[in-house]
């Protein structure tokens, strides 16, 4: 996605705030909590916006603390391991996959337009609703703002879904050409290719009449002629000379909306969303008379390709066998696959209830096994005559850099089963 959001709104003195690239942020530090039941959007909307509180972690120069933000509220759904990869910033560690990748993009910018761009990567991941949904045009009844999707800290408060929540702030700062990169969190499926915490990359450029006026098209075309000029050029920086095409799509936030894919490795890859930035947005923000474009795209995506690395969540591993592959300024150093460990596959049925989504079973797995979840899948349901609804889901579970015991894995799946039944008050089969 393009979008994202930041804080917009600046509070009284005892609100907190920190400097972090020359942008004045403020940075939220709310409740967190493990064991929300489900909660509807009317409800969220009620609640009211809390006082931040200073703690221990440092977020972009803020300290919080798990006490901080894991407080017993009925909105609350982040848990224990989400909270935990808040401030670990993969994507400022020069010899990680996902910096080389950030920094490799940066090198493309510099190079072609003369440091014109502002460069953010430490911007608090904990920001407003209205940031996140409402300053980019995301749609009051869009599922992104459901509960089930999306990690809510209190009614008006979560993490980030995207790196776009900045865009508003970072207008109405003056800035109008920048990059935003930064962890975005997301409640998802469990598979190789997908994972609660990663990491986008924002682009956003402004135009003023006299560039548009000088070259004899209208705005819009002038933007989007420029737009797909400028991704071309760096979809050639970072895969060599590939076939490319523009697919048209839809964004609440841009008008036209494209999608940019290569032709790499014998197939079609979609490599990032972008478009013409919606009016609305620029003239919400203090410019009337502008235009601009925006892009945005997943690191992790990308780096998969070019370093081959074949399970995300290899990004989170602290193992040498891993880090010590990936060196400063070397992109697409392919990586060395060193795990042959075996993986170990548990079969659980139940019978759902109304309220069941994937996406919870997935936080309550994950909440137990960590990242020795590889994969969640469904492999069957039916409807009996009472109009019931089974499923049965099988679990894989394997570690990366280790052998997994039965007794561990026993223990694991147990545990599930306990917290699957009680958490999503499902009937075990």
């Amino acid at each position: 996605m393009v979008i994202s959001s930041v804080h917009a709104t600046l509070f009284a003195r005892t609100s907190f705030f920190c400097q972090s690239n020359g942008l004045r942020s403020f940075r939220l530090c709310l409740p967190f909590s493990s064991s929300a039941a489900s909660v509807s959007s009317d409800n969220l909307s009620r609640k009211k916006w809390r006082q931040p509180v200073l703690s221990v972690l440092d977020l972009g120069g803020v300290k919080i603390s798990r006490e901080d933000v894991m407080r017993d509220d009925p909105t609350n759904n982040v848990p224990d391991n989400i909270f935990s990869k808040l401030g670990m910033q993969l994507h400022r560690r020069d010899q990680h996959p996902l910096g080389i990748l950030k920094n490799a993009i940066y090198e493309y910018f510099d190079t072609n337009y003369s440091n014109n761009f502002n460069k953010f990567d430490d911007l608090c991941p904990i920001v407003s609703v209205k940031q996140n949904f409402d300053d980019v045009l995301v749609p009051k009844d869009h599922v992104s703002r459901s509960y089930n999707d999306t990690y809510y800290i209190d009614p008006q408060t979560v993490l980030r879904c995207h790196t776009s929540a900045h865009q508003a702030e970072l207008l109405r700062s003056g800035y109008t050409h920048f990059l935003v990169t930064g962890d975005v969190y997301r409640r998802d499926s469990i598979d190789s290719t997908h994972y609660p915490v990663f990491h986008q990359m924002e682009g956003f450029r402004v135009f003023a009449p006299e560039e548009w006026e000088a070259s004899g098209m209208d705005a819009t075309l002038y933007s989007a002629t420029d737009l797909k000029k400028c991704l071309e050029g760096l979809a050639r920086h970072l895969f060599g000379a590939v076939e490319m095409r523009w697919v048209d799509t839809y964004f609440p936030f841009t008008n036209p909306s494209f999608e940019l894919e290569i032709y790499f490795k014998e197939k079609w890859l979609e490599v990032l969303g972008c478009g013409v930035t919606e009016q609305e947005i620029l003239k919400s923000n203090g410019k009337t008379n502008n235009v601009a474009w925006a892009f945005g795209l997943g690191l992790e995506r990308l780096a998969m390709v070019l370093f081959d690395i074949p399970d995300i969540r290899l990004f989170w591993s602290n193992d040498e066998r891993f880090t010590s592959q990936f060196s400063k300024g070397q992109l697409g150093v392919k990586f060395k696959p060193f795990s042959k460990y075996p993986p170990c596959y548990k079969d659980m049925s139940f019978w759902i209830n109304e309220s069941f989504t994937e996406n919870n079973l997935c936080e309550v797995v994950r909440g137990i096994a960590g990242d020795l979840v590889e994969e969640v899948q469904l492999i069957d349901n039916f409807t009996n005559k009472k109009g019931i609804t089974s499923h049965c889901y099988r679990i894989a579970y394997r570690s990366m850099e280790r052998s997994l015991t039965d007794e561990e894995i026993n223990d694991l799946q147990w545990k599930v089963r306990e917290q699957v039944q009680s958490k999503l008050n499902v009937v075990l089969r």
